[in-house]
């Protein structure tokens, strides 16, 4: 009689085992479409902050060089980016207006943020991410056990981007790397590192330039 039992409890366990892997395989897989309505969700939100490590490469020079620091983000179009490493930088926009502070050079480049960051170029569309399916064409390059991995061409040609490609987390559907290539094949490569939802004010997305430094008009 406890052999039948046992025979039966495992023949009940393996037929659950057998419905859970079906059901697995029957899922149908995410369209790209469909991955990016999930991160336009999750950025919803006003706004976020986090670490970054950017490394850029220029390909024929074999010369690579990485930066790290901060970023704050506000919807729609407000960036703040303080780099650490190697030398300190400022980079502010309000969605109109640009500030570049080097402060070892005592200088503050100023501009217009549309011209700089417009369409989505320098990953500006970290703050708006619904303007991705607008100005790209977004399609799956591959997937892995972490990410998803999207890569996105632009509609109309912006500046040098050639095209981006986008790694989202399979869990959270947070951005965890981008990867923006130009017409050389060069990279720029921006790792973003634990991404914090917040509601930045907005007066961290202005700029005070400070007395005694040389200001330069971006464009001239």
């Amino acid at each position: 009689m406890k052999a039948r039992t046992t025979i039966l409890c495992i023949a009940i366990i393996f037929c659950q085992i057998c419905f859970v892997f079906d059901s697995r395989a029957k899922e149908e897989p995410l369209t790209a479409d469909q991955i990016m309505v999930k991160v336009e969700k999750k950025y919803s939100v006003p706004g976020f902050v986090a670490k970054f490590i950017q490394m850029s490469t220029l390909k024929v020079m074999g010369i690579s060089d990485v930066a790290e620091g901060k970023i704050f983000v506000k919807r729609p179009g407000m960036m703040r980016w303080e780099y650490e490493k190697p030398d300190k930088q400022i980079v502010v926009t309000d969605g109109e207006s640009l500030w570049i502070y080097r402060p070892q050079d005592n200088q503050v480049m100023v501009g217009k943020a549309p011209e700089f960051f417009g369409a989505g170029k320098g990953a500006s569309f970290l703050s708006d991410i619904s303007i991705i399916r607008h100005n790209f064409s977004v399609t799956i390059k591959n997937n892995t056990d972490k990410y998803f991995v999207l890569k996105l061409l632009p509609n109309e040609k912006r500046g040098d981007v050639s095209y981006v490609y986008l790694y989202v987390s399979r869990t959270t559907f947070e951005i965890a790397k981008i990867g923006i290539y130009n017409l050389y094949d060069d990279e720029t490569e921006l790792e973003l590192i634990d991404s914090k939802f917040v509601n930045n004010p907005d007066s961290v997305f202005s700029f005070k330039i400070p007395k005694g430094v040389e200001v330069l008009k971006i464009g001239e």
